[in-house]
């Protein structure tokens, strides 16, 4: 036997090769990143590049999948490189930025992209190198908030309803010119209202946390990673 066995039970030996061969990008290591990422190197992406800026916090434990009470202050890109070396033969590169419209070389290996950043004007900019470069790509909205999994949904922008994020994603598209599909990942639950944490730091996000729990952030990059292979093999 060997670990990719019932893999290859699955989808055959021509495209488990073809997924050895491929390469991918994880931009956000996150809540819906790091699930990502362990799905795509447990299925046999031969190459994940990941693309995160941040470090490891006390406030990710509760879930995302690298984090541990050990490596809090660590890079999230490197930690989740240290996992995957566990249990895959997966090459991986992290790459420790902010992504943004300068960061377009950090593409040219993608075979298919996975964005789960929470930057907005980052969103766009990554949406339209995709576009422009011809590269597949999945989008994930907001995850945040929510508690039920199941009412995730893989569509394009234009036809999700109940995420404040697609409603922002589609006017900043639309001021921006860009009128192709985006296929996202978006949650038809309604989002939560929860307290508010105020805290006397640089940034709204700092200053403003959004709620979150394991489930729908996890769920989301598991999605974002089957949409990924399904689209590979089918090639």
């Amino acid at each position: 036997m060997e670990e990719f066995e019932r893999t290859r039970l699955l989808i055959g030996d021509e495209k488990l090769e073809k997924l050895k061969n491929s390469t991918v990008v994880v931009v956000g290591c996150g809540g819906v990143g790091s699930y990502a990422c362990e799905a795509l190197a447990r299925s046999g992406i031969g190459k994940l590049i990941i693309i995160d800026k941040d470090d490891i916090n006390i406030t990710n434990l509760n879930r995302q999948l690298m984090s541990a009470y050990d490596n809090i202050g660590k890079s999230k890109t490197q930690e989740m490189a240290k996992r995957i070396s566990n249990f895959a033969h997966c090459q991986v590169q992290g790459i420790e930025c902010f992504f943004d419209e300068s960061c377009a070389e950090l593409l040219k290996e993608a075979d298919f992209v996975i964005d789960a950043i929470d930057t907005m004007s980052s969103k766009l900019a990554l949406a339209k190198m995709c576009h422009e470069r011809q590269i597949p790509f999945v989008m994930s909205l907001g995850m945040a908030n929510r508690l039920d999994p199941s009412k995730l949904e893989y569509t394009t922008l234009d036809k999700t309803s109940y995420d404040p994020v697609a409603k922002i994603m589609r006017s900043m598209c639309k001021k921006a010119g860009l009128n192709f599909k985006i296929p996202v990942i978006f949650s038809r639950e309604i989002p939560a209202r929860h307290m508010t944490v105020e805290k006397l730091a640089e940034t709204r996000k700092e200053r403003f946390p959004l709620a979150s729990m394991v489930f729908v952030p996890a769920s989301a990059g598991l999605l974002a990673a089957s949409v990924c292979i399904r689209t590979l093999i089918d090639k």
